[in-house]
């Protein structure tokens, strides 16, 4: 038989999570420059464990005079998945989302442009915004 009591904690157990992961996300938005923060696209959810990478589609950060595409992911993601090295590196996942290898690929562009080189190659400079999209084969 449940008691007013055990109710009660329950409903407690549940609502504290959800405050912590509230707090989180306020204490993230404040304080920091929006342009230098690398930005994920997903899909928050009430429920905290949920894994958040599973709807991760687009990652960006802002690129540094000198430094490759590929440094600055490793950089703002050090969980990053990479097959190969320098010019032949192909990322395969992004903050645990790992592209399908039968069906997806993490694509890289700069403003808005796919890059014709990969990130291994690509010299970024002040200003650009990287993004790394997750697209579907054609």
């Amino acid at each position: 038989m449940k008691t007013a009591t055990s109710s009660s904690f329950r409903r407690l157990l549940t609502a504290v999570p959800a405050v912590a992961l509230a707090a989180g996300l306020v204490a993230g938005c404040s304080g920091s420059d929006p342009a230098s923060t690398p930005t994920g696209s997903a899909s928050a959810s009430v429920d905290p464990t949920e894994h958040v990478a599973e709807n991760l589609t687009e990652f960006s950060y802002d690129g540094e005079d000198g430094r490759t595409a590929l440094e600055l992911l490793e950089e703002h993601d050090p969980d990053a998945s990479v097959q190969g090295e320098g010019e032949n590196a192909f990322v395969t996942a992004i903050r645990g989302r790992e592209a399908d290898q039968d069906s997806e690929f993490w694509a890289l562009y700069v403003d808005g442009e796919q890059a014709q080189v990969g990130a291994g190659t690509l010299e970024t400079k002040d200003g650009q915004t990287i993004t790394w999209k997750l697209e579907e084969f054609e």
